[in-house]
């Protein structure tokens, strides 16, 4: 199917469903079998009241519904009003976010490639590891917040906890994956250990490591999430609690709908960079192709 094609089923899908949650449990009290009470507004909120949300919170207009102006300092002076705002408190999430999964998948590449490489390190930490990784890491969030404190940096642990287990992993099985016949040839020609790990066994592991980062970024979102949903000064997850509290669900969605597209977005930079760095992965496939027929 031709790409507007596609596009114009998604469209019109998307359309289909907003009418449906806009105007649909309008039909509730004549057709209650058909439109169950979770489509209720007070649950799931409308679109045009999430709307009308995502203006007010994010400065855009005033509590009369009228634009907030640039350059006599409407939005400003509405932006300093309110510190958890919709725009500081998206930052600050994708901050804490982009933070422990950088160091998430570093220290898990680093940690994978170095047991990966070491029959006998593997041998003494396997259990220990397999001890960590049975343990949810959502429940030692609260562990997190008590140790790190209600700031940024509790959710950039808990991030990094949720990540590196995840990219560790990969990485371990694409090192210990690599043809042994290409150790040995390099052997041969006189490598050393570390000219090895670098020219044969990193770039073996690379498809592996970026296996693993599309989800790993979503989970980094949920580990920072979840810790804001425990105690934060600001962010999305403080701005979904509060929400919560005075009974708001424009206000949740609101949020949700924010971290649903910083989600989509950080997953197809990802993507993108993988596509870039792994861009020769197509090129010998094709070439084998061609060279065999």
């Amino acid at each position: 199917m031709k790409r507007a094609g596609v596009f114009a089923w998604q469209v019109s899908i998307g359309v289909v469903l907003m009418a449906v949650w806009e105007w649909g449990y309008d039909l509730h009290d004549r057709l209650p079998w058909l439109v169950p009470d979770l489509f209720d507004p007070y649950f799931v909120s409308k679109p045009s009241a999430i709307y009308d949300q995502f203006l007010h919170a994010g400065c855009l207009v005033n509590n009369l519904g009228e634009w907030n102006g640039w350059s006599n300092g409407q939005f400003s002076r509405c932006m300093a009003r309110n510190e958890n705002n919709l725009w500081i408190a998206a930052l600050v999430t994708l901050k804490n976010t982009l933070t422990g999964f950088a160091v998430g998948t570093s220290s898990g590449f680093v940690l994978g490639l170095a047991l990966g490489r070491s029959d006998r390190l593997t041998a003494i930490f396997q259990p220990f590891i397999v001890a960590a990784n049975s343990i949810p890491r959502i429940a030692l969030a609260p562990i997190i917040i008590l140790a790190f404190g209600i700031g940024d940096a509790s959710k950039v642990v808990t991030a990094w906890l949720v990540v590196i287990f995840l990219v560790f992993f990969n990485t371990f099985e694409g090192a210990r994956s690599v043809d042994r016949d290409h150790i040995s040839a390099a052997r041969l020609l006189g490598a050393s250990e570390w000219q090895i790990t670098r020219t044969v066994i990193v770039p073996s592991a690379m498809a592996w490591l970026f296996a693993s980062l599309t989800p790993a970024i979503s989970f980094a979102l949920i580990g920072v999430i979840v810790g804001e949903f425990i105690g934060a000064q600001r962010g999305i997850g403080r701005m979904i609690i509060e929400a919560e509290a005075r009974g708001e669900a424009a206000g949740m969605m609101v949020a949700v709908f924010v971290l649903m597209i910083v989600g989509v977005i950080l997953a197809k930079i990802v993507r993108r960079v993988q596509d870039y760095l792994l861009r020769w992965r197509p090129f010998r496939l094709h070439c084998g192709t061609k060279r065999v027929g």
